[in-house]
């Protein structure tokens, strides 16, 4: 095996599929980077069962083959590589990669122990790459983060027709944006997967700027996989067991008041206010029908307030309070300049959605919505 690879591309290949690899791993091999050089270019592979990743980069191939290198040592190498071309080769044992006079020389893993890679899915439909990045990275932060509650983990995917649909839930909270997406010919009825969402999230980034994504599943036979396949990177992700549970009647906010309010000022104040909280310690806010909502945060001595201009219909005064950090997380995931938050009272229920700017007409109105639960002690 030998070849020859521009630096730029040679790291983003390595850097992409890296990504894939496990923290710590019992089994050796799973450690490393699959690197093929055939018919003018270099596909690099990183699988833990869980996730695979193969990014293809243009390359000279004077000798084509397949090598297994500890791919996080390979990443570190590429960080320090001179910019320009960069040559490698596979000598007896040693995986040699050589730029401008530097030459490193690695050990590589027992290709005949590697586990053989999944199927690329069938397509099943497309979808634009920069508005599926947003709208992941708009409902993964509802996502739980306790592995041992895997179901809460994951970011649930319908496909209805032409519509997307993404939710997620820690029971907290519950954060759900549907968008278009483009169904193939093998795309029937109504699909659901549940994927993880740390790994949708980061296949959703490094896809955003490729134009256009192709999901490739196959629901009706194993459907265990899902693929993500967009510019030169090809991503396949294991399903997680189960289901969210229905969000339906948890949205049904009939009988609540509705305040409307600045989104990045009332962000804003929550950070500034939230610094005197202790750790799990509630802000509260009370909207009043006069045209504000009072923030406070504290207790004895320690205590912060602000006053931001907000609407209030429906009740002439709505005391609530939130974790900071979940409220934080809700209101950053919207694009609109202002959010409408529907509260039916301390303890209970508030749905955030956006309120477009009128001029601009964001796209995710009506589109994108998040559940929070209330605190029930006012502080």
């Amino acid at each position: 095996m030998e070849f020859r690879i521009d630096r730029t591309a040679f790291a983003e290949a390595v850097g992409r599929s890296v990504r894939a690899l496990p923290a710590r791993t019992p089994v050796p091999v799973l450690g490393g980077l699959l690197l093929e050089a055939d018919a003018g270019r270099l596909a690099v592979t990183g699988f833990d069962f869980e996730a695979a990743v193969r990014v293809e980069a243009e390359a000279e191939i004077a000798v084509p083959g397949r090598v297994l290198v500890l791919g996080r040592r390979l990443l570190d190498v590429c960080r320090v590589l001179p910019d320009g071309p960069v040559s490698c080769a596979l000598e007896a044992s040693r995986f040699t990669v050589e730029a401008d006079g530097t030459r490193f020389g690695l050990s590589t893993l027992p290709l005949a122990e590697y586990p053989a890679l999944p199927a690329a899915p069938t397509p099943y439909g497309t979808v634009d790459a920069a508005a599926f990045a947003t709208a992941v990275a708009q409902v993964a932060v509802a996502a739980g983060r306790d592995d041992t509650l895997p179901l809460l983990t994951g970011v649930q995917l319908r496909l209805d027709g032409g519509e997307m649909t993404l939710s997620a839930s820690d029971r907290y909270r519950y954060a759900v944006r549907r968008l278009e997406w483009k169904p193939g010919a093998a795309a029937e009825g109504v699909a659901e997967a549940l994927l993880p969402s740390r790994r949708l999230l980061d296949v959703a980034r490094s896809l955003g700027r490729c134009g256009d994504v192709v999901i490739g599943w196959d629901p009706a036979g194993d459907g265990g996989l899902i693929g993500f396949e967009g510019g030169p990177a090809r991503t396949a992700l294991r399903l997680l067991d189960g289901r969210l549970p229905a969000y339906k009647s948890l949205f049904d906010m009939a009988g609540a008041a509705v305040a409307e309010v600045e989104c990045e000022g009332l962000a804003e104040a929550v950070r500034r206010v939230a610094v005197v909280a202790e750790a799990n310690s509630p802000v509260r806010l009370d909207f009043s029908a006069e045209g504000s909502v009072m923030l406070r945060a504290g207790f004895g001595d320690d205590v912060a307030a602000q006053r931001v201009p907000a609407a209030l219909s429906g009740a002439d005064e709505m005391p609530v309070a939130f974790n900071p950090a979940y409220l934080l997380d809700a209101l950053t995931s919207f694009e609109s300049p202002r959010v409408r938050l529907e509260l039916l009272g301390a303890g209970q229920r508030a749905l955030l959605h956006g309120v477009p700017d009128p001029g601009a007409g964001t796209a995710e109105a009506g589109t994108h919505r998040h559940l929070l639960m209330s605190v029930k002690q006012l502080v």
